[in-house]
């Protein structure tokens, strides 16, 4: 093990001055070293009446399907890193709709930005990150094998909204809290 150096910060768990939260807290400076939900942008992006889908080729969840979608970048707006998640995963070049849903997932720490989107041409290919892609009709999505829940959620609330131009985005159905 390392030695620890006398200018190395030490944290201690403790709630801040002004701060209702218990946090990590630099015992020598008294820098508060915020934790914060990470941030997952994605979109069900269609072709026609077709799903774009992708199947993991990471952890976790290895080997199931999902849609489109990783962690926002740095300097990033939602629709931009939501657009570069489709690029990198399924080779995809998309055009953003609008926002479809906000989840919260606490268990996890995450807010996801699912957005409605289609592809500007039917070429998509398997990223590095998935083993393949494909476009699916709504018949015959693999329910059994989807990644996480909100992949459910966010395809159940494209469903509800493909033939409208106007709703309000979605959040976490009352089942899925």
């Amino acid at each position: 093990m390392p030695k620890m150096h006398e200018h190395e910060p030490k944290f201690i768990r403790t709630i801040p001055s002004g701060d209702s939260m218990e946090r990590d807290v630099c015992a020598t400076c008294g820098f508060v070293d915020y934790k914060n939900p990470k941030i997952v942008v994605g979109s069900v992006v269609t072709w026609g009446e077709k799903i774009l889908l992708c199947k993991r080729a990471i952890e976790p969840r290895k080997g199931y399907w999902t849609l489109p979608a990783g962690y926002l970048e740095l300097n990033e707006t939602a629709e931009d890193g939501a657009a570069r998640e489709a690029q990198e995963e399924a080779l995809a070049d998309i055009e953003i709709e609008r926002l479809l849903a906000v989840y919260s997932i606490p268990r996890i720490s995450q807010v996801q930005l699912m957005f409605r989107a289609r592809l500007k041409s039917a070429e998509i290919g398997a990223g590095p990150e998935s083993e393949e892609v494909g476009l699916y009709d709504w018949a015959d999505i693999p329910w059994p094998d989807l990644a996480f829940p909100s992949v459910g959620w966010a395809l159940r609330h494209y469903r509800e909204t493909k033939d409208r131009k106007d709703f309000p985005p979605f959040s976490n159905p009352v089942d899925g809290l």
